[in-house]
Parts: structure tokens; sequence; C-alpha cells
């Protein structure tokens, strides 16, 4: 049985798509940019704020300058909205729960920044004791580079053929990879399957429940 199991955080626990395009529109907006439907930015996220600005820019504005402006507006407002529409994704919770009663180490590793991610975690699965959970860190490489995952795997104290690794893009499955640990795609995030395929899942599943089995 596997000791460890790390998880990605948007769109793999939580479903905060809505949230963060509703964010970045409104940023976009208040510095004289278009903005984008929220199914959009389902190929926006996944490598940090600072790409999901560049990507949500015009092609002409993607400078340095207007990321900056858009973070500027971006962060406060996401603080205040950022569990309007947040929630975490059907059955979720229930495998968290099954996971912890075998006794199996929980942990988050996320590029969303840090103190974004440790207060999500702390609202949405505060009956969960996560061996640790780190996000986008100053001076920290994020995913698909694998320091996360080892920086958590040494935490607990676990080796690679003990851990797991869940996630909904291709980002997460090259991290799994580029850290030699089993990947498993999930297919309800906001990447499609195809792209899960192409970087390397081991598995693929199309419900929490399915995990159960893989764990062991």
């Amino acid at each position: 049985m596997k000791k460890l199991i790390i998880f990605d955080f948007d769109g793999t626990l939580l479903d905060t798509l809505t949230d963060m395009a509703n964010c970045t529109n409104y940023a976009l907006e208040q510095c004289g940019f278009p903005v984008h439907p929220v199914d959009a930015y389902k190929l926006f996220v996944g490598n940090g704020i600072l790409k999901l600005f560049e990507r949500a820019l015009p092609a002409s504005a993607r400078t340095e300058e207007n990321i900056e402006k858009i973070r500027t507006q971006f962060v406060p407002y996401y603080d205040v909205h950022y569990m309007d529409m947040t929630a975490p994704y059907p059955g979720i919770t229930k495998l968290l729960e099954v996971l912890q009663g075998k006794g199996i180490q929980l942990a988050i590793a996320s590029n969303k920044y840090q103190s974004a991610t440790e207060t999500l975690a702390e609202h949405y699965f505060k009956n969960f004791s996560f061996t640790t959970v780190l996000g986008q860190r100053e001076g920290v490489p994020i995913k698909p580079d694998p320091s996360i995952v080892y920086d958590i795997m040494k935490k607990a104290g676990v080796g690679k053929e003990e851990v797991l690794y869940v996630g909904d893009s291709g980002v997460d499955m090259q991290t799994a990879r580029n850290a030699g640990i089993t990947a498993i795609g999930v297919t309800w995030g906001f990447r499609p399957s195809k792209e899960l395929e192409q970087n390397g899942a081991t598995y693929i599943v199309d419900s929490p429940g399915e995990i159960l089995g893989l764990v062991e």
C-alpha cells in the first residue's frame, strides 16, 4: 500500500475555475484589456498566476509591465472573492476521509500562490491533517519542476515507490514523471484526458473512488 498521496489543488481537489476566471477578468477590465469566457481559462491556468496573466493578455500586450499590472489588480480582488463559487469536486471529501482513515499521509502541491493555497485548504478541508500544503513560493521553481514533490517527500519521510501523485493536467503528469513517482491523471478537472496520456500519466481515472483501488 502507498504511504503518501500528493494532490494537485486547482482542478483536482477544488473546482476554482469560475472564481479564477472572474477575478482575472476583473483585473483585465480594470487595466483596459478584453476579457474571456470562463471555459477559456481551462487552458490558461496550471503554470502559476504570472503565466495565467500572460495567457489572458492579448498577444501584443504580454509584457512584464502589463503582467505586473494585472497581478496588482488580481491578488487583492481574488483574496476577497476566491470562495464565491469554489467548491470541492463531488466525491473528494469522501476520498480524503477514507485515505486518512487508512493512515495514508495526504499532501497538496500547487502552483497557486502559497497564501491562497493554505487559506483555501484550511477552509474547505479543515477536517483533514495534511502532512504539508505547498503552493508557489518565492525562490522555489514551480511545477513541472519536481522540487515541490521532493520537499513533500522529505517532510513525509517516504521513498518514491511509496508515493502517488494525483493531478488534472499535463503539468502535473510531467511533475510526477520528473520526480520519478507514479502519476494519476483525473478527468474531472480542467484538461482533457488526451493531454494526460501525452504527458505520461500512469493511470487515468474518471472518479475519486477509483483512486482507492490504485492505493493498494
